[in-house]
């Protein structure tokens, strides 16, 4: 198996990114443009991300 150009490798792993919260102001980091802050609890909704998010997928038994 040949391996990944770096361009599509680059995307198989999440990119942390940083915001300010949206309801208290602290800086916050996040995966993908996911957030959630430890100060006042806010979260953004799963939707807003950078891109959808992986498949789900089966346990083996």
């Amino acid at each position: 198996m040949m391996p990944s150009p770096p361009e599509e490798a680059a995307t198989e792993h999440p990119e942390i990114t940083f915001i300010g919260c949206a309801r208290c102001g602290t800086l916050i980091a996040g995966l993908d443009g996911r957030y959630a802050c430890s100060g006042c609890g806010w979260v953004n909704e799963w939707t807003e991300g950078h891109r959808p998010l992986p498949e789900a997928r089966r346990r083996r038994t």
